[in-house]
């Protein structure tokens, strides 16, 4: 579904309250900036005409149009995935691997995923090394590590977290950066993985996610949106989990061995990613 654009109008026009509107109106958009103008999108031409008219009537918003609701919004539920087709089609392929791993016991498929080989043999598992993995051709194995996840837990908690940050920046950027980035984070996340524990087995989109939210929290700070604007201690929270896992308190309890190196080094490349894209945005405007 190509987005049409609603509204295009100056950066000096307060959309706030109108913005709040749809919001609680519960009508899918965005908005974006280009050539000094606030650029209002939704998914289809149908739903476009309605929020036109929703502006000519409301446009600084108003309590009294919540009853609308229903014919805006439709849908339903899909309504969403719809709306984000790469971050939709990311989480489906992250469970399809999950199930078909299940959750990372049946080592047969997770040997082909993981940064390098490796072989079980009685109560040892050995390794192979990166320049040996790559000799051989196995290229797919610098990114598929984002996929395997091992519990349910595991899986829960980075799909929901990918769900909320991976559809920003594809509302923002399109679905073509969100791609990029996810791989780009994908491999900063286990190339400092590799390099800081040497061969091991590990896993997860949570490196991912950390350059996703470097990702938002930098660009935001130079060129502000209403997109990567992130709920209050959003940032705090996630960099202050971060921290604990780094002090090694989960392995102590043998709770679980967090891959820390993986979160860093997605994080440090999303900052930088932020900084580029929102100095970028900051200039054009």
């Amino acid at each position: 579904m190509t987005p049409v654009a609603v509204l295009r109008l100056p950066v000096q026009i307060d959309l706030g309250g109108f913005i709040a509107l749809l919001q609680r109106l519960r009508v899918p958009f965005r908005v974006s900036e280009e050539a000094g103008e606030q650029v209002l999108w939704v998914p289809s031409e149908q739903l476009a005409e309605q929020v036109r008219e929703l502006y000519r009537r409301y446009p600084q918003g108003d309590p009294a149009a919540p009853q609308m609701a229903a014919p805006l919004a439709g849908g339903g539920y899909l309504q969403p995935l719809k709306n984000s087709p790469l971050t939709s089609a990311m989480l489906a392929l992250t469970l399809l691997v999950a199930l078909l791993s299940w959750f990372g016991d049946n080592f047969a498929l997770i040997r082909w995923l993981s940064f390098v080989d490796f072989r079980i043999q009685g109560d040892f598992i050995y390794f192979a090394y990166l320049n040996d993995t790559l000799a051989s051709g196995q290229w797919w194995r610098l990114l598929t590590p984002m996929l395997i996840h091992f519990g349910v837990l595991h899986l829960t908690m980075n799909t929901l977290w990918y769900w909320i940050l991976g559809r920003r920046i594809e509302a923002h950027q399109g679905a073509w950066m969100l791609l990029g980035l996810t791989l780009a984070f994908s491999l900063a996340a286990n190339l400092a993985q590799y390099l800081y524990a040497g061969p091991s087995l590990f896993g997860g989109l949570s490196g991912v996610l950390y350059g996703l939210l470097g990702h938002c929290w930098i660009y935001q700070r130079l060129a502000p949106n209403l997109d990567y604007r992130l709920p209050p201690g959003v940032v705090v929270m996630l960099l202050g989990w971060l921290l604990i896992c780094m002090t090694g308190i989960f392995e102590l309890l043998q709770f679980a061995a967090i891959a820390n190196a993986a979160h860093v080094g997605g994080l440090l490349a999303g900052c930088l990613s932020g900084l580029l894209g929102g100095a970028v945005a900051r200039r054009r405007r």
